[in-house]
């Protein structure tokens, strides 16, 4: 099998970590992209693999981590967009957008719209990491992206991850029959770093170690779903434009099944970030 270049974002622990160890182990040349400066550059020396640091609240960061990917990898095997997080309070960005919106979507949104031209020239596979948290706290609202109304942390992370299902049905709708594949995966609750920079109730079902001892898997079994997509070949091993669990296709809420929706949100989010459709 040809050797894969696969980028990763969110890679500076949990599965994104998991995920790249193990894509490395099996062959592929992994490219790491992480907020943290030292958690991302010692996982990269781990793996001597190449890394780049991009905050997503900050969306000239996202413009320049996709400057230097087009610059330095011509070839795109695997996109995945794992970065993303649970906030506290409701913030704005210095972009001006609500920033869990912002980071579990229009950032990952922008990052591959910049990458498109190598992820079509190279036949690419994006995967999104989404979560149930889609099915049990979403209430989307696509007149209200920015979560204005009624904001609560597990609503607008909800609302974030409904919006990476919704994402990747309509990257295959758009660009399928182009070469381009798309999926989104449930990870399951893993026990990471995730939430720990929130003051939701989360946090206590990920950081306080007997909670989480009962409620959390390993990132190395959270990451198995990841791995196997980017591994994968799609319309053989799996279907381009689905949501899987358990590298099963699964169901979330009705309106992640949406193709309408997925269709306003896109253009909704060109609009946001001034790109030309």
């Amino acid at each position: 099998m040809e050797r894969k270049t696969i980028v990763i974002t969110g890679a500076s622990d949990g599965i994104g970590a998991a995920a790249a160890r193990k894509l490395k182990a099996d062959g592929a040349d992994v490219v790491l992209v992480g907020r943290s400066h030292d958690k991302t550059r010692a996982v990269a020396a781990e793996l001597d693999a190449p890394f780049y640091l991009a905050d997503y609240a900050h969306l000239d960061q996202v413009r320049a981590l996709a400057a230097r990917l087009t610059a330095e990898h011509p070839r795109i095997d695997v996109l995945a967009n794992n970065a993303g997080g649970i906030m506290g309070e409701r913030t704005v960005t210095p972009d001006g957008f609500e920033t869990t919106f912002q980071v579990n979507h229009l950032a990952g949104f922008l990052l591959t719209h910049l990458l498109m031209p190598t992820l079509m020239a190279s036949n690419a596979t994006v995967i999104q990491t989404a979560s149930q948290a889609a099915k049990v706290f979403a209430s989307f609202d696509i007149d209200d992206l920015q979560n204005e109304k009624n904001y609560g942390a597990h609503r607008a992370y909800g609302n974030g991850k409904l919006a990476n299902i919704l994402f990747t049905r309509e990257l295959h709708r758009r660009f399928a029959d182009q070469g381009l594949s798309a999926a989104a995966f449930h990870p399951g609750i893993v026990a990471s770093n995730f939430a720990r920079d929130t003051t939701h109730v989360l946090r206590l079902i990920y950081h306080t170690p007997v909670i989480s001892r009962i409620f959390t898997s390993s990132p190395k079994r959270g990451a198995g779903t990841l791995v196997w997509l980017a591994q994968g070949v799609p319309g053989e091993d799996w279907a381009s434009g689905e949501y899987y669990e358990k590298k099963k296709p699964a169901r979330s809420r009705p309106e992640a099944h949406h193709d309408d929706l997925a269709r306003r949100l896109w253009e909704a989010s060109e609009r946001l970030l001034k790109i030309r459709g």
